[in-house]
C-alpha cells in the first residue's frame, strides 16, 4: 500500500511514518521538509492542493499552531488558525475523495465535559475551545467521505533525529532545581497510536478513542530521577484526575498499547 502522511515531521507523524516504513509500505510525506525517516518527499502545506498521485491512502496528522500549543495554538490569530487548519483539510478531503482517510483528531473533542465524564466516542459534544471545535468540525466533515478518526490524547517516546522529546525542557528544569508546576494526563506511546493508525486503515470508519496511561507528573518525575540519577525537587501530586478515555471500540480491532511496560523502556531510551 502506498500512503500519503501530512505531519510527517511533527511529532507525532514521525511515528507513524516510522511504523508504515517497518511494515513495508511505501510512504509519500506531504510538509515542507523530508522525513529523517526517509519516503518519497512531495513539498506541500496546509491549504495548498495535496500531490496524491498513485497513493492508496491518506494519514492526515499535519496542523498549524503556536509553536508548543495545541488548546490556544490560534494565538493572536484566531481567523488564520481557522482558515488553514479547517478549510485547509476540509479542502484535502475532497482532493482525497476514494482514498483510505485517517485523520489525527484530539481528545479535546471532549473539553467541557464535567469532571467524572467517562469518555465514550458516542457522547454529544461541544468542545469550549477552538482547537476541539476545529478538530470537530473535521471529524464531522470526514464522516462523509467514510474516513475515521483517532481522537489522541497526549504522544510521547524517543524523539525524531535531530529533534527533542516532548519531556525535554522538563527534565531540563527539573535537573536544574526549578520549581515544576504539578500536572496530570493521559498518554500514549507514539509507535501505539501509529499502530492504531495502521489498524484503522484497513477500512475502519467513524471515532476512534486512543489513550493508555494516566500519569502524573510527580510520578514521570520519580521515575525519571530513579533510571537518570538526576535529583530534583518534586512537584506535588494533583488531585484533580482527568477525564479517562474508553478505548474499548480500538481494543476491539485488536489493538493493544504498551502500558507501563512502553514507558520504562522510552524513559531508559532517553536516558
Amino acid at each position: 500500500m502506498k500512503v500519503a502522511v501530512t505531519g510527517a515531521t511533527g511529532l507525532v507523524g514521525q511515528f507513524i511514518v516510522a511504523r508504515f516504513l517497518r511494515m513495508g509500505w511505501r510512504v509519500v510525506t506531504l510538509g515542507r521538509t523530508p522525513s529523517p525517516h526517509g519516503g518519497e518527499h512531495r513539498p506541500w502545506r496546509l491549504g495548498e492542493p495535496a500531490l496524491l498521485q498513485g497513493c492508496d491512502a491518506l494519514v492526515h496528522a499535519a496542523f498549524s499552531h503556536v509553536p508548543g500549543r495545541y488548546r490556544g495554538g490560534e494565538g493572536e490569530d484566531p481567523e488564520g488558525f481557522l482558515h488553514a487548519n479547517l478549510d485547509g483539510t476540509l479542502r484535502l478531503w475532497r482532493e482525497a475523495r476514494g482514498l483510505r482517510i485517517v485523520f489525527l483528531s484530539s481528545r479535546a473533542v471532549y473539553d467541557g465535559l464535567p469532571p467524572g465524564t467517562t469518555l465514550t466516542e458516542d457522547l454529544p459534544l461541544a468542545p469550549d475551545r477552538l482547537y476541539g471545535q476545529v478538530k470537530l468540525r473535521a471529524e464531522e466533515a470526514l464522516h462523509d467521505f467514510g474516513g475515521a478518526s483517532l481522537r489522541a490524547t497526549g504522544v510521547y517516546g524517543p524523539p525524531a533525529p535531530g529533534q527533542r522529546h516532548k519531556w525535554a525542557d522538563l527534565f531540563d528544569a527539573f535537573a536544574r532545581g526549578e520549581v515544576v508546576a504539578p500536572a496530570c494526563g493521559t498518554e500514549v506511546h507514539g509507535d501505539d497510536l501509529a499502530r492504531a493508525v495502521a489498524l484503522l486503515l484497513g477500512g475502519a470508519s467513524g471515532p476512534y478513542n486512543c489513550s493508555d496511561l494516566l500519569l502524573d507528573r510527580r510520578e514521570l518525575l520519580e521515575r525519571w530521577s530513579r533510571i537518570s540519577g538526576v535529583k530534583g525537587t518534586l512537584p506535588e501530586q494533583v488531585q484533580k484526575r482527568p477525564n479517562m478515555m474508553d478505548c474499548s471500540r480500538l481494543r476491539a480491532l485488536g489493538w493493544r498499547p504498551g502500558g507501563e511496560t512502553a514507558l520504562e523502556e522510552t524513559l531508559r531510551v532517553m536516558v
